[in-house]
């Protein structure tokens, strides 16, 4: 009954929504009031925003708004007759956020009399709910940071991809206001360059009801668009790692600039059409990173290691590990033929080739696989503007992801045999594979159809309404494209490639749909703000499971037998509300509530899951793993967060944020038993958490030519488990699975983030961004008996500190602006940041048992990566 009203009530908004045919996520609001010397309205006054056709007039109290402006700078008229016209330039427009700008206009004395005036941001945006953070391309361009996760990763409450102690995986990824997460496991399909960035919004706290699957945070990146004007610029950097710290990081003492190169090209303006304009960009990246093997060996060797008789035929070169290409390219084409419609097409797309570092096969580095990966979203948007106060817009869009990882691409690629599987002598280079190739094989494809509405209503001057529904319907494939296996041949084992094996499945298919329908209403009360809404979510995995978890392969005889039958359709409703309360005109304080829900990777719910393999099962016998569970219900999360914001002059601003975060249903590991007293692992929605924190942050703007921003953040984050897997893992290794409540992995207590900007603007700039870490946990071992350890998380690593730095000098020619740049990164050379430690002394650097982890003592990658200094010019056309 339940499912059936929710789709009753998707069809009425669907209806709702086509018939009257949000504000969207790529678009803001600009509103005020315009009054004269006296503070009387001024009565139909006129609002234009310069290069758009939007615009508004006052109404009878002197009150204006304009919905639906795209994010980025404007420059913004006031007109009223026996006036002086107000020209307010550099006005920032923020995706899902509301500018004020109050004007007093003053008689003219002279007609055509001007007035023009440089808008700035304000230190504190009063009218959040939440924690929100918005950097623009003009922000960016001045700091050390290359790509999108750079610049999130610097936000309050973010740490290495995790929100607020959230796990990995639980935020929603956007990109001009629709989804670009791979439901496989919930990540982005898309790696963005700052050269393609307008601006970018991090939801660090709670968010609106317009924004779904997701539990921590929200990324909205709003993608740069041509215009009127033909414009191009470029950009070229060359660099390495460096360091002489040979111990840690091998074969990184020299410095060679071509190690690591960046081309990228930006052309925009209009294509010839009326009211058509474009924006394409190109990027080609290479790096042959910082991780190196010895080519002592070839996979194709033949050695003795039963008689220690060793061939190695390599010619000893010094060989790139952990390298990458990418290209990468952005298109996108507007057009505004009729004052009321808009259209726009735009492609993301990229392709990367990576290898990553394989301790195992530093003598034979030929042997390891490479990571293919090919993505793309495209598609089109459509807005249709009903009146002043009331549009709708309509986006269609395809997102495509594939990766494949292996050493040939085809199964039956002759390599494959004439080198055979890795092999190696544990009392030889201390176990280092010495002949043969990794034999790994992996595919993993997405390909989803997205197709979201959303309707924007400026009711009145206090409320604006929004309502939407969005669905996707994908195309889920994953596992090995053919494996190997081991078979005897004149009594010689040899391995022979197979596409499908019994008990090991290949490629896998899978259809999921997603829906959901939101809607809420914005209240601005002057400077009181309520954000209310409801989100529906609506999920159908569209797998099978048994229906008798006792008897899952029917191999139980005299007990009742099961059968597959499809998974059930999930839904959830969401209820979320903030409000943002004026203490004083320079003061504020806000409260925001929610419900959020989100399904794990499907990938988790669909590996591992044809419980046929089980056939066999018995009571302690082999194990089969962690079987997979289509019939997982949604993960759940209730947020709280209080703030105050503070401006404390005109040139410092502070906020003051606390957060508390009740996590349920988290994906973890329930174990079934059979009929026979057998069990097995299945995951299940057992996992639970908490976070709690501060955040306090200060803004600093407007003393001379500096800038600069500092955020602290303490947070506890603790749960029953750090990994969906851990409660298995830890049954098997014969330890208490029962649950428990500690330190999640990734429970950094104290993050600390400094930027400053130090800028001459058309002169030169210099920047730095300083970040300090407390250490994560670890599990110690202690004692002298083998496994003995403490309990899991009980001990902390080390802090970090790390400084990177930007210089930039500016050229200005007739036709060309040009700059140079200097970046370093890690500029101390920080070896350690919270990576693998050694759990009998928490070091990376030293371990109580040498002998058994000599390996270990000489893996680069369990050490952060070493300085890296670029350099790199860039141009840029006059405007």
């Amino acid at each position: 009954m339940k499912s059936k009203l929710i789709l009753i009530f998707f069809i009425i908004i669907q209806l709702f929504v086509w018939n009257e045919i949000t504000l969207g996520q790529t678009s803001g609001k600009l509103s005020g009031r315009i009054v004269d010397e006296s503070g009387e309205p001024l009565i139909s006054a006129n609002i234009i925003i310069e290069d758009t056709k939007l615009g508004a007039a006052t109404d009878i109290d002197g009150y204006y708004s304009v919905i639906n402006i795209r994010a980025g700078v404007y420059t913004v008229k006031f007109r009223y007759i026996g006036y002086k016209t107000q020209i307010i330039e550099s006005v920032r427009i923020s995706p899902d956020q509301t500018t004020n700008l109050d004007v007093t206009l003053v008689p003219e004395v002279l007609e055509g009399e001007e007035v023009v005036i440089t808008a700035k941001r304000p230190l504190v945006e009063f009218n959040q709910t939440s924690s929100v953070s918005s950097i623009n391309k003009d922000e960016i361009k001045n700091l050390p940071v290359q790509s999108l996760n750079e610049i999130v990763n610097l936000q309050a409450g973010v740490i290495d991809g995790h929100f607020r102690g959230g796990r990995i995986g639980e935020v929603q990824y956007q990109v001009d206001g629709v989804s670009v997460v791979n439901p496989f496991n919930n990540s982005s399909i898309l790696e963005l360059d700052r050269s393609v960035i307008e601006e970018v919004q991090v939801i660090s706290g709670t968010f609106d009801a317009k924004y779904g699957q997701a539990m921590s945070g929200v990324v909205n990146t709003v993608l740069r668009s041509g215009s009127e004007k033909f414009e191009f610029s470029g950009e070229s950097y060359f660099g390495d790692y460096f360091t002489t710290d040979s111990d840690r990081y091998p074969n990184n003492d020299s410095y060679d600039p071509l190690t690591i190169q960046n081309y990228q090209l930006s052309i925009s303006g209009p294509t010839g059409l009326p009211q058509t304009t474009f924006f394409t960009n190109g990027r080609r990246f290479i790096s042959d990173g910082y991780m190196f093997g010895t080519r002592r060996f070839t996979p194709f060797d033949k050695n003795d290691l039963e008689k220690k008789v060793y061939n190695p035929t390599g010619d000893n070169k010094t060989v790139s590990m952990n390298s990458r290409r990418e290209w990468n390219a952005q298109f996108k084409v507007a057009s505004q033929l009729m004052d009321e419609f808009q259209i726009n097409y735009q492609l993301s797309y990229g392709y990367s080739e990576a290898k990553y570092y394989n301790h195992a096969f530093r003598l034979n580095p030929d042997g390891i696989t490479t990571n293919y990966t090919t993505s793309y979203s495209h598609g089109i948007a459509f807005t249709h503007t009903l009146s002043n106060e009331m549009f709708y817009k309509l986006n269609l869009r395809q997102n495509f992801f594939e990766y494949f990882n292996y050493k040939y691409k085809n199964l039956h690629d002759p390599n494959y045999l004439l080198a055979g599987e890795p092999k190696s002598d544990a009392n030889f280079e201390d176990g280092a594979v010495i002949q043969g190739v990794d034999l790994t094989r992996f595919k993993q494809k997405t390909n989803s159809g997205v197709i979201k509405a959303d309707y924007t209503w400026q009711f009145n001057r206090f409320n604006l309404f929004e309502a939407g529904i969005e669905g996707q319907y994908s195309d889920l494939e994953f596992g090995p494209p053919g494996f190997f296996v081991s078979t005897f041949i004149d009594s010689a084992q040899v391995l022979k490639p197979v596409e499908e094996f019994p008990k090991l499945p290949g490629l896998r298919r899978y259809f999921p749909k997603q829906f959901a329908a939101y809607f809420q209403d914005r209240i601005e009360l002057g400077d009181m703000i309520v954000r209310a809404g409801i989100r529906i979510e609506y999920f159908d995995a569209a797998g099978k499971v048994p229906s008798n978890l006792q008897n899952p392969a029917n191999s139980i005889e005299g007990q009742p037998k099961s059968e597959y039958v499809s998974t059930k359709i999930k839904t959830a409703v969401a209820p979320r509300i903030g409000f943002s309360f004026p203490l004083t005109d320079v003061s504020s304080v806000y409260f925001s509530y929610g419900h959020f829900y989100q399904l794990p990777g499907l990938g988790l719910l669909y590996s591992n899951a044809d419980y046929s393999i089980l056939e066999d099962l018995q009571a302690g016998g082999i194990s089969y793993g962690v079987m997979g569970n289509p019939d997982l219900k949604p993960e759940f999360t209730i947020q709280y967060e209080f703030g105050l914001k503070q401006a404390i002059s005109n040139f410092l601003g502070v906020q003051l944020s606390f957060f508390f975060k009740d996590i349920r249903n988290l994906l973890g590991v329930e174990f079934i038993e059979t009929y026979t007293a057998a069990e097995y692992a299945r995951f299940a929605n057992v996992d639970f958490g908490t976070v709690y924190g501060i955040t306090l942050s200060l803004f600093q703007r407007n003393i001379g030519n500096i800038t600069s921003s500092l955020d602290y953040t303490l947070q506890f984050a603790q749960g029953n488990s750090s990994d969906p897997r851990e409660t298995a893992n830890r049954a098997a290794a014969g330890e208490d699975p029962r649950p428990r409540n500690i330190p999640f992995n990734w429970d950094q207590r104290h993050t600390l983030n400094l930027t400053t900007v130090y800028a001459v603007p058309d002169d030169y700039s210099v920047s730095a961004i300083f970040r300090f870490g407390s250490g994560q946990p670890y599990t110690p071992e202690v004692g002298s008996r083998f496994g003995a350890v403490y309990e899991t998380n009980s001990a902390r690593k080390s802090a970090f500190f790390l400084l990177d730095l930007r210089a930039e000098k500016y050229f200005s020619f007739d036709f060309i602006d040009l700059s140079v740049f200097l970046r370093l990164f890690n500029v101390f050379n920080t070896s350690f940041v919270n990576g693998f430690v050694f759990s009998s002394t928490g070091s990376p650097d030293y371990t109580l048992t040498p002998e058994a982890n000599r390996s270990a003592l000489y893996d680069p990658s369990r050490f952060y990566e070493p300085r890296r200094i670029e350099f790199g010019i860039s141009i840029r056309s006059k405007l």
